[in-house]
């Protein structure tokens, strides 16, 4: 038996893939018969009243799919012959759940894509299989289902088979052919060409979907690559694992276990042994393994997969996120990629926003830097691009905020991998693969200045700070913002105010008002406003700043508490009664497009630390409040 092999149905909406896999399920005999019993009821109760079996009712579970007669999420069955046993993940077809299609892809070996005989090959097809070129799936099988509603059309089949070696040119120039590309026509329904061949098809002499699931290779196994274990939970005694380190690793003496320093975490990669010589990465600090545990058990070796504790013959510092690596064969490290994105947020990626990073090795703060092009679906070919929407497949710069350990994603899918995470909403927004380091990445290094930020302030006898007041256009921002800059003044603090008008004149001159351009903004101010506060100063910005991630980006790029979020809520209504600039009335006849307020939207402050409503006070009250915050916090 060749190994287990996982791999995953996908395709457009109705084209068959719970029912091919339904009835594969039953052609082969892992349909128990109290199951098939159940089977014909339920198919009786949905409408089937002529009696057949409603096979996809096997793979559809939840109520809804049942009662839609789609499938929305992932569904997973296990079975086998008696050449090899299988895992395969039943995909959804819809455009609005091409994030669940790319999650099972993830983790699948081989890939069987249907094309419905009367549609032939769709944008979604398409879509699916660069999907999976992506996700690294060497062997694909487009099945051409529903033969029989076109009278098993020879030439049909033929003419879909073309389209389908279209794609695999097409992916081609994408340097993403996969190894095997194959075209069965079938009858999911009636079983035809699936588990045995038709007598309905002569002029076929190809493979049945079973003898090429039963003859694909198994992909080579990750302990044949370079040992990478990414830690994910430090043991040591006090912590919860101290009862497993008294009830389950017997072995270990009681004087020892006070002493114990274990590093847990799943083998992405490779295999390691007891006196391998290993280095810690970021850190670069070297040892040997002491010991290595699989569950509860010592072990002289592990592959990969195996979820191991090690201890190590050194005290060294290892945090959760390192990579333990041997000596000989560490991994590169990189803060700057060339990368290709599957996007799934409904909110589109604009360059310059920033996200979480979550890779084998843990968290960081990430930057989409630029989008190099757009892989459009009916010829793959690559379109320049200013945002990427939900489903779009991208290739993008990305930067984050420290140096990770990588390979080339189709070197090692576990570390080549990463998720990017809104950082407000804590959903995923998308998935990447590496393609390779970008090689700025590794000349620009962070240079040592010996004057801190803590001896600029001392010299200037204040704490720095920056004070982002944010609101719709005629709030009231600049008014107060330079009342407040005065009041500090005569107090003898050395200050700074960034006005959104003033800045657009010089450093932010070749910006427009697109979203793209707002958010690049606001980028531009965050970082100027940080270098103003390493300085020692006070820095006071005053911008309309409409989005929520942009200002926690200001926010999370300056130390704990020197960041000021100020609100400055006046009514649109009120707003516009004051349009001293005429804005308003020139959006609202269509003069200014993108306008914050009118055609373009803002997204209030969840929690700021200072609200002020202009309707409740003057500009001298609202800016009096600012100071008394900022005494209170002895900022002043």
């Amino acid at each position: 038996m060749d190994g287990i092999l996982k791999f995953l149905t996908c395709g457009s909406v109705d084209d068959g893939k719970s029912t091919l896999i339904g009835r594969l399920l039953y052609e082969t005999g892992n349909v128990f018969d109290d199951h098939l019993e159940t089977l014909k009821l339920e198919s009786a109760r949905i409408g089937n009243a002529d009696g057949k079996i409603d096979y996809s009712l096997l793979l559809d579970g939840l109520m809804a799919e049942r009662e839609q007669g789609i499938t929305i999420d992932v569904a997973y069955r296990y079975f086998s012959t008696t050449a090899r046993k299988f895992i395969v993940a039943d995909t959804p077809g819809h455009v609005q759940y091409t994030r669940n299609m790319a999650t099972g892809a993830s983790n699948c070996d081989a890939a069987i894509i249907l094309v419905d005989a009367r549609l032939g090959v769709l944008a979604q097809t398409r879509r699916h299989a660069l999907i999976c070129s992506l996700m690294g799936i060497k062997h694909i099988l487009f099945a051409v289902n529903k033969m029989d509603l076109v009278n098993w059309d020879r030439f049909r089949f033929e003419s879909i088979r073309v389209d389908c070696l279209k794609i695999s040119e097409d992916l081609a120039n994408l340097n993403l052919k996969p190894d095997d590309f194959t075209c069965v026509p079938v009858s999911a329904l009636n079983g035809d060409n699936l588990a045995t061949m038709s007598n309905i098809t002569p002029w076929y002499n190809g493979r049945t979907i079973l003898n090429w699931l039963e003859t694909i290779k198994s992909v080579s196994d990750n302990s044949e690559k370079d040992f990478r274990l990414p830690i994910q939970y430090v043991i040591k005694p006090g912590m919860s694992a101290e009862r497993w380190l008294s009830e389950s690793l017997e072995s270990i003496k009681p004087e020892e276990q006070k002493n114990f320093r274990g590093y847990s975490g799943r083998v992405a990669s490779g295999t390691v042994s007891t006196n391998d010589n290993i280095i810690i990465l970021p850190s670069g600090q070297k040892s040997s393994v002491k010991s290595i545990y699989i569950g509860d058990t010592t072990a002289e070796k592990a592959i990969a997969g195996d979820s191991i504790s090690i201890t190590l013959k050194d005290e060294i510092d290892v945090s959760r996120g390192d990579c333990i690596a041997h000596e000989d064969s560490r991994p590169e490290l990189s803060d700057q990629f060339k990368a290709r994105i599957v996007w799934m947020d409904q909110t589109p990626l604009y360059p310059g926003r920033m996200y979480r990073f979550k890779s084998s090795f843990g968290y960081a703060m990430a930057e989409i830097t630029h989008i190099a092009n757009l892989i459009d679906m009916s010829g793959y070919q690559k379109l320049s691009a200013e945002k990427i929407d939900m489903n779009d497949i991208a290739e993008v710069e990305i930067k984050i905020s420290k140096p990770t350990p990588y390979a080339p994603y189709k070197e090692n899918r576990e570390t080549g991998s990463f998720i990017l995470i809104d950082r407000i909403t804590n959903a995923t927004s998308g998935c990447g693969m590496i393609e390779h380091s970008l090689r700025r990445a590794q000349n620009v290094h962070w240079q040592a200045i010996d004057i801190t930020r803590e001896s600029r302030a001392r010299l200037m006898g204040q704490k720095p700070a920056l004070i982002w007041l944010t609101g719709l256009s005629g709030a009231g921002k600049s008014t107060i913002a330079n009342i407040v800059e005065k009041e500090l003044f005569a107090l003898n603090r050395h200050t700074m105010l960034l006005d959104g008008d003033n800045i657009r004149h010089g450093l932010n001159r070749d910006l427009g008002f697109t979203e793209t351009d707002r958010i690049e903004n606001i980028r531009r101010i965050a970082e100027v406003a940080k270098l103003m506060s390493d300085a020692g100063l006070i820095v006071l910005t005053s911008f309309i700043s409409p989005f929520r991630a942009e200002r926690e980006f200001a926010r999370s790029i300056m130390p704990d508490g020197e960041f000021i979020e100020v609100f400055i809520d006046t009514p649109i209504e009120v707003c516009e009664e004051r349009d001293t600039k005429g804005l308003y009335k020139k959006a609202r006849n269509g003069k200014i497009p993108n306008f914050t307020g009118i055609n373009s939207p803002y997204e209030s402050p969840e929690s700021p630390e200072i609200t002020l409503e202009t309707t409740k006070g003057s500009p001298e009250e609202l800016a009096g409040l600012i100071i008394t915050y900022l005494k209170d916090k002895g900022i002043i």
